[in-house]
């Protein structure tokens, strides 16, 4: 790398900090005028002030550069070129004999790293704060309680349905399954008191995280007329617990009696789908194991845990057999995969005006940019529409279109440049 390419690597980089820390700090002023003094109430809890902000603007930080990383980086080059210019130093290296795709290559391969590192981003760190981008600024140091969407499992044939639930305890409040397929001995319905996930490999990765001890039964009910609850950790430590996903029913009410139930399954299937404590030794008399690969991230009414999964779990949702998968959750998972070079793309769109050889004015160039991507996001609104609620074309080809007719058009304009 040459003294220039790092001049002008630096000067870009700069460029991209400051106008995310710009627009990051007129978020954090907006959002906190509203929220301060929720916030303030839960640093007299014993955190310190600046480490709840940290805890309560981290994760929307990070979304933040997920939603407008590329289209500051897009920015961050017209300003970067309009400085070279402006000072004369792009005119003294074109004289010099340099292409302007020389000059632009460490722009180029910097905003490739910033979109891997939003891929990496968008995959492996936001997830893990999916919860915290839910709550609000009071319910920052607890767990947040949201109404429970029904949701059918088509390989039990139950309809698995609550009062409320907490998301990061996995707890379901005043369950109530609807059994659809013929269990002996069930009726029709399960009643119970609450609903406890148990995901014996997300169980083992806890444990071997260094919590070899689970936590005692936590005080977690928000009024007097509910039992006390413990969440999924305190399963850890309960011996025969089942190699498969499900919810462990505590207080059950109907069927009344489970010491008479044998464990059932549906006809068409050999499993146990409803474990019971006539012949599980494990189970307590008023508990009920309910096998199920209906998790409750799939339970939550709101948006967020859709939009904010990884593709690993959307494409293990549309694999699920016991869920239905929609076709704007099928078309929303092709274009999570089809994002990054897609950005990329839309980021060397953008060269020829870089370029700029008939001597337009900055802001003219940024007004095209605009617009630019605006159209960038009508093809894309368009394809996602097509994919996700007409038959017209499949939900892959819906999410590959823009990178089909925006790939071949950027690929160009790199190349153009290059020798220019």
């Amino acid at each position: 790398m040459t003294q220039i390419d790092r001049y002008v690597l630096v000067l870009f980089l700069r460029t991209v900090l400051v106008c995310f820390l710009s627009l990051a700090g007129i978020f954090i002023v907006f959002h906190a005028f509203t929220a301060m003094d929720d916030l303030i109430a839960q640093s007299k809890a014993g955190e310190p002030l600046p480490l709840v902000l940290g805890k309560f603007y981290g994760p929307y930080l990070l979304l933040l550069f997920d939603m407008t990383g590329t289209i500051i980086t897009l920015m961050a080059f017209l300003f970067t070129a309009g400085w070279l210019r402006r000072t004369g130093e792009l005119t003294a290296t074109l004289s010099a004999g340099v292409s302007h795709g020389r000059i632009l290559r460490p722009m180029v391969m910097a905003s490739l790293v910033i979109i891997t590192v939003q891929l990496a981003n968008r995959e492996w760190v936001i997830p893990r704060f999916r919860d915290s981008l839910t709550m609000k600024a009071k319910n920052l140091s607890g767990d947040t309680e949201q109404a429970v969407m029904p949701t059918y499992d088509q390989a039990a044939g139950i309809l698995i349905e609550g009062d409320r639930m907490r998301s990061l305890a996995r707890v379901i409040y005043r369950p109530n399954f609807r059994l659809y397929s013929d269990y002996a001995g069930f009726g029709e319905v399960l009643l119970a008191d609450e609903a406890i996930w148990w995901d014996p490999e997300e169980t083992r990765v806890w444990l071997q995280g260094g919590n070899a001890v689970a936590p005692a039964a936590t005080e977690s009910n928000t009024s007097d007329d509910e039992p006390a609850t413990v969440d999924w950790t305190d399963l850890t430590s309960r011996q025969g617990m089942p190699e498969t996903t499900g919810y462990l029913l505590r207080g059950v009410r109907r069927p009344e009696d489970l010491r008479r139930v044998p464990s059932a399954g549906p006809a068409a299937m050999e499993q146990l789908m409803l474990l019971t404590p006539a012949d599980q030794s494990w189970l307590g008399p008023d508990e009920c194991f309910v096998v199920t690969s209906i998790d409750p991230n799939m339970l939550q009414t709101q948006e967020t845990a859709t939009k904010l999964a990884s593709v690993l779990e959307l494409s293990g949702r549309i694999r699920n057999p016991a869920v239905h998968s929609s076709m704007a959750l099928r078309t929303l998972t092709h274009e999570r995969i089809v994002r990054a070079p897609l950005d990329f793309a839309l980021i060397l769109l953008v060269l020829p005006m870089v370029v700029n050889r008939r001597g337009r004015k900055l802001f003219v160039l940024i007004a095209s940019a605009v617009g630019l991507v605006i159209g960038f996001f009508a093809l894309k609104t368009i394809a996602s529409t097509l994919g996700g609620s007409t038959n017209l074309v499949t939900p892959g080809v819906a999410a590959w279109i823009p990178l089909l007719v925006i790939g071949p058009l950027a690929y160009s304009r790199l190349r153009h440049v290059q020798t220019v």
